[in-house]
């Protein structure tokens, strides 16, 4: 008997579609069973009758958005809590609290084993081709998922990083497990894409490697391959790209492995820069991927972690010298470090960062849309022209911060003029004041009791001129 299953991911955003209930779709598709997916908290999810509910989860800093969504869905099956399904990443991470928060026991890990959901067959829902048609009855759209191939060549990783769940979420590591027939069965069922997005998270440590790039190759994704089709009578090609999202590692990474690489539609090379120890090897890993004409990359730079604020520009300031020297594009994107086991996002590793220092990144890394861009000019205004140009720019308010411009403003000048007349000791003053106190009204409040003029008169130009709520944070969300 067709059972009525409804798969939801909560409303936290996400540019990448839900894999793991893309998988479930099709397990349940495959039992000829009626599959429904939402996004958040639907009204409309009452007024119908569910046989099961699964919700997904992702990060553990999205636990209030993850909790309040099961706890809206637990209502609709009443107490039958055998109906309802949890699962993902932040419910392997954090089984025991969810199940404390929720009432709902979460599964731990991937669904790679039979009779998990069901005891009646032999389906793995790990091993199901994801249904690319689950999101067409919905409002949520996810912008790669018309042409883009998603999947695993590998599983697992070799690593055990403190600043990573994948040890706990994947502890085998899997060096092989067959893309090539994967993508033939998606293209086979739901057309031909034009690019491979591959989620592995440490590709460079399997032993067949050189095996996968084969079968890229031979799935159509050599290098400078073209998707061509035919829309409205005309004939359009597209550049195919292939990305291992998640990054390849650079202390893995061996010529023999940048030559393979060279081969295929790679686009870009992701490399991590974790530490600015590892500058070295960093270094020599982007000179072997120029030498083989790689010449578009990308890095992942952690933040917050146990590195400094001069740390991070060291870092980004060594890509556009790169850039440079071997005409690449390799754009940097700073990741703020957050414990595997956090419930937000308001993790600050001190005493190395403080609450003002990593809000003024991040209100960088808003007005250049997440990366850092390759030009030397570019780079020095939104970062400065040394750390010490950089620390200066991060105490900066943030209406000052966000509308700098390519040229420095009157306000700007005028609040650059008061921070360099304080003294150090004013400054880690102002700085502590503008910590301390995150919101206007708190700030207002401190500033009356100062009595240091100088300090009074900058601290001025963090509040704003319009009229507005005194509770106001200093850095809006």
């Amino acid at each position: 008997m067709s059972r009525n299953i409804l798969l939801v991911e909560p409303g936290f955003s996400t540019k990448f579609p839900p894999l793991g209930l893309m998988k479930i779709s099709a397990y349940h598709k495959e039992l000829d069973d009626k599959v429904t997916f939402y996004k958040g908290m639907k009204d409309e999810a009452y007024y119908q009758y569910w046989d099961r509910i699964y919700v997904s989860s992702l990060f553990t800093f999205q636990w209030k958005t993850t909790v309040e969504t099961i706890l809206y869905y637990k209502k609709i099956v009443g107490d039958d809590l055998s109906k309802i399904f949890v699962g993902g990443i932040l419910a392997s991470l954090m089984k025991k609290e969810l199940w404390k928060a929720t009432g709902i026991l979460p599964l731990k890990g991937l669904l790679n084993e039979p009779r998990i959901l069901d005891e009646d067959n032999e389906l793995i829902v790990e091993n199901m081709i994801p249904d690319y048609e689950l999101f067409n009855e919905s409002t949520q759209e996810y912008s790669l998922i018309k042409d883009s191939y998603f999947g695993y060549a590998t599983r697992g990783c070799i690593r055990k990083c403190q600043f990573c769940g994948v040890p706990i979420l994947e502890p085998e590591f899997i060096d092989y497990q067959g893309i090539k027939p994967y993508v033939e069965e998606i293209t086979k069922r739901y057309g031909e894409k034009t690019h491979l997005v591959l989620f592995d998270n440490n590709i460079l440590a399997s032993k067949k490697f050189e095996k996968i790039i084969n079968d890229i190759i031979e799935l159509g994704f050599e290098k400078g391959a073209k998707f061509t089709y035919t829309k409205n009578g005309r004939t359009i090609s597209k550049q195919r790209y292939v990305d291992f999202n998640q990054g390849t590692d650079a202390r893995l990474m061996k010529e023999k492995h940048i030559k393979l690489l060279s081969k295929i539609a790679l686009h870009p090379l992701r490399i991590a820069f974790d530490h600015i120890s590892d500058r070295e090897i960093y270094e020599k890993k982007i000179r072997l991927a120029a030498k083989y004409e790689i010449q578009h990359l990308s890095n992942y730079i952690l933040y917050n972690y146990d590195d400094t604020p001069e740390d991070l520009w060291q870092r980004l300031k060594i890509n556009i010298d790169l850039n440079k020297e071997l005409d690449l594009a390799i754009y940097s994107f700073p990741m703020k470090y957050i414990p595997i086991f956090h419930k937000d996002r308001s993790y600050v590793s001190e005493p190395n960062w403080n609450y003002q220092f990593i809000r003024g990144v991040q209100r960088i890394l808003n007005v250049l849309k997440g990366s850092v861009m390759t030009s030397e000019v570019f780079f020095y205004r939104a970062f400065g022209e040394s750390p010490a140009k950089f620390l200066e720019i991060l105490h900066m308010p943030e209406s000052i911060l966000m509308n700098r411009g390519f040229e420095p403003k009157s306000e700007e000048i005028e609040w650059l003029n008061k921070f360099r007349a304080l003294t150090n000791n004013e400054k880690n003053e102002l700085l502590d004041l503008l910590c301390t106190n995150r919101t206007i009204k708190s700030l207002k409040t401190a500033t009356v009791y100062i009595k240091n003029k100088k300090l009074r008169n900058i601290l001025q130009l963090y509040f704003p001129k319009e009229k507005t709520e005194q509770n106001l944070k200093l850095f809006k969300n």
